[in-house]
């Protein structure tokens, strides 16, 4: 079985790719990269403002990641029933950190009825994973990947399973990390290298048949390793360094900048912390 990427989708809140791509990839970067740097406040513009009330700044990273990796336009939302055979593999290790401690805090002060209903949901540790599935009416397995800076590495590794497993067609995969307070002296005790930044990635995978025809159109997604690709990672293009540490996100944000290196940029291939090559398909 190989694996297609059919969708892809970097929204990083104050980056503008353009200076950083140029300078270290030698590439001239195409429309994508050249777009004005997403506003933090960009959610209802994309989504729309209904059912954001609440919603933590996670979730709605990660909602328009997906969003635009879904090719849907602004402010649509599907409807009818879930697809059974769509999974979503969410990655983030700090979402909602903050609201834990809000309604810690509030808990602990006044008792738990000063909980307001709409915080509740947001301590749950899936809230990003569900709050996607929900939207976009994904009906298949449903996972979050809370395992540190290797959040999105292992939810790579799960969402190939899921594939390969025939659970699902079609993997959602998306990286989301916010940058409130709670989240961003979380990630400072671990003395990382580069600050935490706010932003999500989204990639869509989805099972190919061996015995599909060439299509030199298709993106791929192998092992990597060998021939001319251009390495993202340490090494390579660090996004961290160049764009702030997505914590968690990381490797989903690797991979859809890898993604538009390949499909518009026309770099042969694009390796992914080591962990994964993108392609066009042979």
């Amino acid at each position: 079985m190989n694996v297609a990427i059919t969708g892809w989708s970097l929204h990083l809140p104050g980056v503008r790719p353009t200076d950083a791509l140029a300078a270290c990839l030698g590439t001239p970067p195409g429309a994508w990269a050249r777009a004005d740097a997403v506003p933090a406040d960009r959610a209802a513009d994309v989504l729309g403002r209904k059912g954001l009330l609440g919603m933590e700044p996670a979730a709605r990273l990660a909602l328009c990641a997906v969003h635009r990796a879904l090719d849907l336009p602004p402010k649509h939302r599907p409807d009818g029933p879930a697809d059974p055979s769509a999974a979503v593999v969410a990655c983030g290790d700090l979402g909602n950190a903050e609201a834990v401690a809000r309604v810690a805090r509030a808990v602990a002060t006044e008792g738990a009825a000063a909980v307001s209903i709409l915080d509740a949901p947001n301590v749950s540790g899936n809230v990003v994973a569900a709050t996607v599935a929900i939207r976009f009416r994904l009906g298949g397995p449903n996972l979050m990947v809370s395992s540190g800076p290797g959040s999105g590495a292992h939810g790579l590794r799960l969402a190939l399973t899921l594939l390969r497993a025939r659970r699902a067609d079609r993997v959602v995969l998306v990286g989301a990390e916010p940058g409130d307070e709670v989240a961003t002296a979380l990630h400072a005790a671990g003395d990382p290298a580069s600050p935490l930044a706010a932003g999500a990635a989204c990639v869509v995978l989805e099972a190919v048949p061996e015995t599909a025809p060439p299509d030199g159109a298709r993106l791929e997604l192998c092992d990597p390793g060998g021939g001319d690709a251009v390495a993202i990672g340490p090494g390579g293009f660090d996004t961290a360094a160049e764009w702030g540490d997505h914590h968690g996100a990381e490797t989903v944000v690797g991979l859809a900048l890898a993604a538009h290196l390949v499909a518009d940029e026309g770099a042969c291939a694009a390796d992914v912390h080591g962990a994964a090559r993108v392609r066009r398909a042979r």
